[in-house]
């Protein structure tokens, strides 16, 4: 699974920062208009997870895992063949599907239903793994697209996901369809109390501040003052952070409650952005700072829900929790695209208030285990 999902984060999430200005060229798009399409993207994973995470609680997630390998093997076929606008939308639709099925919701609900309450640590080994999609997919892609070209890189991933995605997917233990002597389980029945609500606007925060600069670190450096060469360096440091910092809660926090972990990441963005205030000499450390807080809160958000309310309707669970996530991600490039152009570097000291009051949020969530609810 750490190698799926790497190769799904590379084919899909990761694609555009190298792939966006070609095929912008030659579909007669704009840059904008292809980051548009894979911004609506992302509004199909919140839609559809809810139903995937109850599908996997039901089935378990392989065959799952596999469509999301024949989504993204489609979307990106159809992406090497687009020649307009239109086309390019509907390969990022079925590419959203992919996601939707494919990224870590849709892994960490299978983990889940292999391993219950035990998930944790598979959870980080599978994060350890992916953590370096950009690392890995970026050099592979730039490599594609100079030797080949943009339709061949789309259809080398495509090609990857059904000759490696698919094979390591189906090898995933098989689950059982139902419980109760075979007959199907009631649909489950979630309330959202206020922890599920706490949690949701905390990762949903946390999310908007990973997607933002995921697309916007180096403009926003070089606004407050950073150079090309040193905005690029920080950026180079957040990947391996992000793993350092997932090895380091794997090793030093696992026999902790994931709130902690949770909590911490919430508190080293706004850290980071306070070092900032220092001048250009703190960049390293903020881009250290952010990359490790990013890094925990996915495993956090993988962890905290079962370790709060076990693994009974946990795939369910984490697609509920998810939706606003993903149109959170969906809305953050656009929005702190336009709060650059209006505020330039001061943007930072909104990206710190979000990540304190995701930071609020899990201060306010109980570590106590609830008991299971709905149809359990």
């Amino acid at each position: 699974m750490g190698i799926t999902q790497t190769l799904a984060w590379a084919s899909s999430f990761y694609l555009l920062a190298i792939l966006a200005e070609p095929i912008a060229r030659d579909t007669g798009m704009t840059t904008a208009a292809v980051f548009a399409a894979f911004s609506g993207s992302l509004l199909i994973p919140a839609a559809i997870g809810p139903r995937v995470g109850k599908t996997i609680d039901r089935i378990g997630g392989r065959l799952v895992l596999i469509l999301s390998n024949l989504s993204f093997a489609l979307g990106l076929g159809l992406l090497a063949a687009s020649s307009s606008w239109l086309p390019v939308c509907v390969a990022w639709a079925f590419l959203g599907a992919g996601m939707g099925m494919g990224l870590y919701d849709a892994g960490f609900a299978t983990l889940g239903r292999i391993y219950g309450t035990e998930a944790r640590g598979p959870i980080t080994g599978i994060t350890l793994m992916a953590g370096l999609a950009s690392t890995v997919g970026w050099p592979l892609t730039a490599w594609a697209l100079a030797h080949f070209g943009w339709r061949e890189a789309c259809l080398g991933w495509a090609l990857a996901h059904i000759v490696i995605g698919i094979p390591l997917n189906a090898s995933l233990p098989k689950t059982p369809s139902f419980k109760n002597g075979g007959r199907p389980a009631p649909a489950p029945k979630l309330e959202m109390d206020r922890t599920m609500w706490l949690l949701a606007f905390a990762f949903t925060s946390g999310w908007i501040i990973a997607t933002a600069m995921a697309v916007h670190f180096l403009r926003l450096l070089e606004t407050a003052g950073a150079t090309p060469a040193q905005a690029l360096l920080a950026g180079t440091l957040i990947g391996p952070a992000q793993v350092a910092a997932r090895l380091a809660d794997a090793v030093l926090l696992k026999r902790s409650h994931p709130l902690l972990s949770a909590r911490l990441a919430a508190a080293l963005h706004p850290a980071g952005v306070a070092l900032l205030t220092l001048g250009a000499g703190a960049i390293p450390a903020f881009a250290l700072l952010h990359g490790a807080g990013n890094g925990i809160l996915t495993i956090a958000r993988g962890a905290l829900p079962l370790a709060i309310y076990g693994p009974a309707n946990y795939g369910y669970r984490l697609g509920l929790l998810g939706a606003p996530s993903r149109i959170g991600q969906a809305a953050a490039p656009l929005l702190f695209g336009l709060l650059i152009d209006v505020s330039g570097p001061w943007t930072l000291l909104f990206s710190a208030a979000l990540g304190l009051a995701s930071l609020a949020a899990f201060l306010l969530v109980s570590g106590s285990t609830h008991p299971p609810r709905g149809a359990e």
